[in-house]
């Protein structure tokens, strides 16, 4: 047997690994609607799985309605956010049930799945804006990301560690304290004590 065999059984179990997975209660084949395309109308009773940021949570007597700014979905069905999720319109979900508008607030990820049912129309400023409606069966609150992505453990870059030159490294390059994030030092001194003591 040559090592040849071995070492690719070991990439592609490590490729198939590393491929996103969509949850369990989103997984499904859905329609290619667009937000845009659904305000138009005729797209009614189609399946769909959209998602995006909270604009507000809206609790009514029978089911909770949120409000989204659309964007695209990633390998995993999550919204994309930042720069790299471009705002594809709006759009309202509703689900049978009280949703809590103190954690479905406002800027949070949620992906739904479920049908088209019409438009509701909402102010916008002045503007009457047309958000397709989903009869949502599934909403999927995404965790918090935080702010900043750390580097893995155990990871290590060289361009921007101690020892990069003499412009990056040490106490007055670039890279040193204070610099580009480095840390800060806060010097508190106790005030003088008072004249004549």
């Amino acid at each position: 047997m040559s090592l040849y065999r071995p070492l690719s059984l070991a990439a592609a179990i490590a490729l198939l690994g590393g491929c996103a997975t969509i949850p369990q209660p989103l997984q499904g084949n859905y329609a290619n609607v667009s937000t845009a395309s659904a305000q138009q109308g005729g797209a009614g009773g189609t399946r769909v799985r959209w998602g995006g940021e909270i604009i507000k949570t809206e609790p009514g007597q029978q089911e909770t309605c949120f409000y989204l700014l659309a964007r695209p979905l990633d390998s995993e069905a999550r919204p994309e956010g930042g720069n790299a999720g471009e705002n594809q319109g709006r759009f309202v979900a509703c689900r049978a049930g009280f949703y809590d508008p103190e954690v479905f607030t406002r800027g949070r990820e949620l992906t739904v799945t479920g049908t088209l049912h019409g438009a509701v129309s909402q102010k916008v400023g002045d503007y009457d804006y047309a958000y397709p409606r989903v009869e949502a069966d599934v909403v999927y609150l995404w965790p918090k990301q935080p702010r900043y992505a750390a580097y893995p453990p155990g990871y290590y870059d060289p361009f921007w560690g101690p020892g990069f030159g003499p412009y990056w490294g040490g106490p007055w390059g670039w890279g040193g304290p204070g610099y580009y994030g480095g840390p800060r030092v806060i010097v508190v001194r106790p005030p003088p004590p008072p004249a004549g003591k």
